[in-house]
């Protein structure tokens, strides 16, 4: 971050107050020094400095009395961080995995298609596609018409890779879809879905 000069009339101010060392001490600086400690202690103790704190996950504004949109992003943070702390033993992310899914549901998946497909900017999915086959997880092909197009498919590596993270991602889904029915779930995703769908046509 660049460092904000003071104007030349902020230095002249100082230099104006800034008593000279022959100066005697101001009387007053005892107490600004305890003005400074009230500060400091208002802003290490919200409650002191009135300051309302936001509610725990599913209570206020945080649960059924909140916005959709925020709901939804909070359930997706957490289940992204459950998921994170899950395959953090195979040294696998989140992001990775939704490659590795994707590339196993539709074969020979271009950058920009995993891209669009999985959620993430090309930048990411460059990173991961990188990562990937530096671990043999993935091999790219050129595409049978368009040479210079790559195709990405999965190794015997990748697909095992893929099927332990599997194990985590299915745990999650039998969490994420406890306490519904049948019907509920069928519900719900087909809620999800209209949402994607109808947000999606709007860019």
């Amino acid at each position: 971050m660049r460092k904000i000069e003071p104007s030349a009339r902020a230095r002249s101010w100082s230099a104006e107050t800034t008593p000279n060392r022959k100066t005697k001490k101001s009387r007053t600086a005892p107490a600004a020094k305890k003005s400074r400690g009230i500060r400091k202690t208002s802003a290490e103790n919200p409650t002191l400095a009135g300051v309302r704190l936001p509610p725990p996950p599913g209570q206020g504004k945080r649960g059924e009395t909140g916005y959709l949109a925020y709901l939804l992003r909070q359930a997706q943070a957490a289940a992204r961080l459950t998921l994170e702390r899950a395959l953090a033993g195979l040294g696998v992310t989140p992001p990775q995995f939704v490659v590795l899914t994707m590339l196993k549901a539709y074969p020979g998946l271009s950058g920009a298609d995993l891209a669009r497909v999985a959620l993430l900017t090309p930048q990411t999915v460059g990173v991961i596609i990188r990562n990937l086959e530096r671990d043999s997880a993935i091999r790219k092909t050129p595409h049978p018409v368009h040479g210079r197009l790559l195709q990405w498919t999965l190794t015997r590596r990748g697909l095992t890779l893929l099927d332990k993270c599997r194990r985590h991602a299915m745990a999650l889904e039998r969490r994420l879809t406890a306490g519904l029915s049948a019907t509920g779930q069928v519900t719900v995703r087909r809620w999800l879905s209209k949402i994607a769908t109808e947000l999606q046509q709007d860019g």
